[in-house]
């Protein structure tokens, strides 16, 4: 059993953990393992349109695929993030990354739907890497390498997704579509041989007993309202279902919020999380998940409209990626600069200018739309907008809650920047389905929604900047 630490809620010097030997390898490592989890998220991308004729089934049914990753690293992030805390956090990034190479594995010798729909669930258990990986620099690295850390590791959920959808367009084109998952195992098995070669496991624990009854409920919370707002175009948001899942949820949070303020080792520390720097973050995080989701959702859309509809660019899903992945590079060029600017004027002038990048890159998408290069541009700006803000929510979570509580807190604001992307996600899909012109006996969406939606993003990523700025410069852990 886990060894118990005493480390009192407001850690003194004695609570302090001695800084890695290696923090440069040690922050490698870990960025790394970050963008191998991230990478998860867009290897399936490119087989979307074909796993139907691959599986034998119904697109429909297919979209599972994807929506099941989505479902599982909602209930995954907190929980891991809570277990780290309490047993471990290294322990809990290798459980993690294993369960990361076990559904890779299975994808890859899946010839049907339902063995690739539980590997996909596999590997959205273990999107809990990123905030783990954050606390263990917190606890391991010296304060001066801490933010430039923090901030590249909140980028590389950025980096892997700009740089693998490309790369995996590149193996579906070339090779057997099962090569990506055992490509994606390899990536997992070296991330964990690097972990426990180079990352050591900290001291710092809170210990207790896990909150499974709070785990529960926030699952079937996260469930029904993810559930919803992913299928809600699908089965029709005014349906029995979905209104069901969404009247589920709220039932379900009411009862969970009482359970969290009555038990004295609660899942989330709903007390800390009120608190006004928290609780201000996150929201804005979960509005700003809601801004940077709308670029993912138009620019590959216009990229790959025929030509002939006037608007799009025809373009194949390979020059989809090549255009997306310089975002992915300003995002990791942008850690360090984040960093300084955390350093000079603190976390809150960070999140505030890297919202504010957002809306401009929005704004100039607004008439930079018809041509490659103008997308590339626009890509890159945004890119650069969400390097910032990335490496700021990190530095303002923990430096507002009690170190023993960092990877619970942080994994709490990577949950809410998810929430924030499926509900643009939904928002962008019923513009998109409704602003439309006609292209032979089909439907496809106008430049007008195109902008509508780019509109939607940049008025998000200004409602994220003023709600920043009432984060107090210098956040009291409790």
């Amino acid at each position: 059993m886990a060894s118990v630490s005493t480390t009192p809620a407001s850690p003194g010097p004695a609570a302090v953990p001695a800084p890695a030997r290696r923090p440069n390898l040690v922050v490698a490592v870990l960025a790394f393992g970050g963008v191998t989890v991230a990478l998860m998220q867009t290897v399936v991308i490119p087989l979307v349109p074909v796993l139907p004729g691959l599986l034998g089934s119904t697109p429909a049914d297919t979209a599972w695929a994807i929506t099941a990753t989505l479902l599982a690293a909602a209930v995954a992030t907190p929980t891991m993030g809570r277990l780290g805390d309490m047993y471990g956090k290294r322990r809990m990034l290798l459980i993690s990354l294993g369960l990361l190479v076990a559904g890779s594995v299975l994808a890859a010798l899946s010839t049907s739907l339902a063995p690739l729909v539980v590997a996909r669930v596999l590997q959205g258990l273990a999107s809990g890497v990123i905030p783990l990986a954050i606390s263990i620099m917190r606890d391991e690295l010296p304060a001066e390498r801490l933010g430039s850390a923090t901030a590249l590791m909140s980028a590389s959920l950025g980096v892997g997704g700009a740089l693998g959808l490309p790369l995996a367009t590149l193996l579906a084109e070339s090779v057997d579509w099962h090569v990506l998952f055992w490509v994606a195992a390899a990536l997992g098995v070296l991330a964990t041989a690097l972990v426990v070669s180079v990352v050591p496991e900290s001291a710092v624990r809170s210990g207790g007993r896990f909150d499974f009854v709070g785990a529960i409920g926030l699952s079937i919370v996260l469930l029904c309202l993810l559930l919803a707002v992913s299928k809600g175009a699908e089965w029709g948001w005014g349906s029995g279902l979905t209104l069901g899942l969404l009247g589920g949820a709220a039932v379900v949070l009411l009862a969970w919020v009482r359970w969290e303020l009555r038990i004295r080792e609660p899942l989330v520390d709903l007390r800390t999380s009120a608190r006004r720097p928290v609780a201000l973050t996150n929201l804005a995080s979960a509005v700003f998940g809601f801004s940077m989701f709308a670029m993912s959702l138009v620019l590959p859309q216009l990229l790959q409209l025929p030509a002939g509809t006037g608007h799009g660019l025809g373009q194949p899903m390979v020059v989809v990626g090549l255009v997306l992945a310089p975002s992915g590079l300003v995002m990791m060029a942008m850690a360090p600069v984040s960093a300084r600017i955390t350093r000079l004027s603190g976390p809150r002038t960070t999140l505030i200018s890297g919202v504010l990048v957002v809306a401009a890159g929005y704004g100039l998408n607004l008439v930079l739309m018809s041509e490659i290069w103008q997308l590339v541009v626009v890509s890159s700006l945004i890119g650069a907008g969400i390097g910032l803000a990335y490496g700021a929510m990190p530095a303002l979570i923990m430096a507002a809650v009690p170190v023993t509580e960092t990877a619970a807190a942080n994994s709490l604001n990577t949950l809410m920047r998810s929430i924030g992307t499926s509900v643009c996600s939904a928002v962008a899909g019923v513009v998109l389905s409704q602003l439309t012109v006609p292209f032979g006996p089909a439907e496809v969406p106008s430049p007008t929604g195109f902008r509508v939606v780019l509109a939607i993003g940049a008025g998000a990523a200004l409602v994220a900047a003023f709600i920043a700025c009432f984060i107090p410069r210098r956040p009291r852990q409790g």
